[in-house]
This record gives C-alpha cells, sequence and structure tokens, in this order.
C-alpha cells in the first residue's frame, strides 16, 4: 500500500495527535475542549464497502497514528449497538460517509448520518458507485416513521451539498482514492485541531 504524498500534512496532524489535542465540531466551547472518543468515525455500508474500501481506510489511517471508529474493529460481542456507535459519532473529530449503491436501504446507515450532520461534524463523503442524486431515503419493508424520514433525507440533502470524492469501481484506481481519501481527512484533522485551539485560547481568556 503506498504512502501519502503529502507528508506535511501527516506529520502535522500526528504531532497534534500525540498532544492530545482538542474535539471536532461540537456545539459548545466544553464540547470543543473535551477529548475525543475517536479521532475519525467511518460510517459505510459493510455490504458494499466493509471488505474493501472502508476496511482499507481505517487500516491506513491507524498505520498512520489517527483513531478511527469502524464498528467491525471496534465493537466486540455483547456491546450496545446504538450506544457505542452514537457514543462513536460524538466523540469524533470527523466523519467519513462512504455512500454506496445499497447505503440508503440501512437505517443505521442513515441514523449515523443524520446524527453526524446534527452534531455539525465535518464530512468527507465518498461516493462509491454512486451519484449523490441517486440518494435518498424511501419507504421500504422497513417502517420508517415520519420524523425518521425527515432526518435521513435532511442528511442526504446536506451531505450532496458538501464537495466530496467520487469513485467508479469499474473504472479507476482503488490506491488513487484511497490516497486522496487520506489526504482529506487529514486536512479536517487539521482544521478542527486549529479550531479547537483557538477556542481553547478564547476560553481561557474570556474573564469569568
Amino acid at each position: 500500500m503506498q504512502r501519502l504524498q503529502n507528508p506535511g500534512i501527516v506529520r502535522t496532524v500526528s504531532l497534534r495527535l500525540l498532544r492530545g489535542g482538542g474535539g471536532g465540531g461540537g456545539t459548545t466551547i466544553m464540547d470543543s475542549l473535551r477529548a475525543p472518543s475517536c479521532d475519525v468515525f467511518i460510517n459505510h455500508r459493510g455490504i458494499d464497502t466493509k471488505k474493501t474500501f472502508a476496511g482499507l481506510l481505517f487500516q491506513y489511517l491507524s498505520s498512520q497514528g489517527v483513531s478511527c471508529f469502524l464498528d467491525s474493529k471496534n465493537m466486540k460481542p455483547g456491546d450496545r449497538l446504538f450506544e457505542n456507535i452514537d457514543g462513536g459519532i460524538r466523540g469524533c473529530k470527523v466523519g467519513v460517509a462512504i455512500l454506496s449503491p445499497r447505503y440508503c436501504e440501512s437505517a443505521y446507515c442513515l441514523h449515523e448520518l443524520a446524527l453526524m450532520m446534527e452534531m455539525n461534524k465535518r464530512v468527507v463523503p465518498v461516493f462509491y458507485d454512486v451519484k449523490p442524486s441517486q440518494l435518498r431515503a424511501m419507504v421500504t419493508r422497513r417502517a420508517y416513521s415520519r420524523e425518521d424520514l425527515r432526518r435521513y433525507n435532511t442528511a442526504i440533502d446536506k451531505v450532496r451539498n458538501i464537495v466530496g470524492l467520487t469513485f467508479d469501481s469499474s473504472q479507476q484506481d482503488w490506491s488513487e482514492l484511497l490516497r486522496e481519501a487520506s489526504i482529506a481527512v487529514m486536512k479536517k484533522l487539521v482544521e478542527v485541531e486549529d479550531e479547537a485551539q483557538a477556542l481553547k485560547a478564547s476560553y481561557i481568556r474570556s474573564p469569568l
């Protein structure tokens, strides 16, 4: 597996992670000052990407010292599903949403995406074998409430308006996608760290 061609970004992020930098785009100053439970939360549809891109991204970022949450890697038998996943999202700095052909069939995927958007997390979308216009939460055999459908489709509308990466697995190179996604994640981590340091400095300077 090739290494990133932007070593400066990797060094910057790695040094800051070792120093225990602050959290990601939470809603309050104190939320931003709390230590995150992970750096990156990987949101994906397992049947489409767990054994391919999602797993590779987890392995590569982990090798660079980035703490990642991937359900198959971070959870063990007996863990409470929503409690652990929601905690990973709330505590992460950056989210990666791997949007694939069967993504919108999963209530779990859509809930994770909605929570990331509601928490104002920085998200890197990867449109994997799917066009943004094809994404829509539909009423299927699974009974979604009206509120669930509203949440899910609001989140999809938001992620469609974020500049992301597009990938056609029948024509494009895996290593190039991994390189581009890793660089995008590293840049977002730097942004989050810079914002957290600015918030911390502002909070320290503010009178009680």
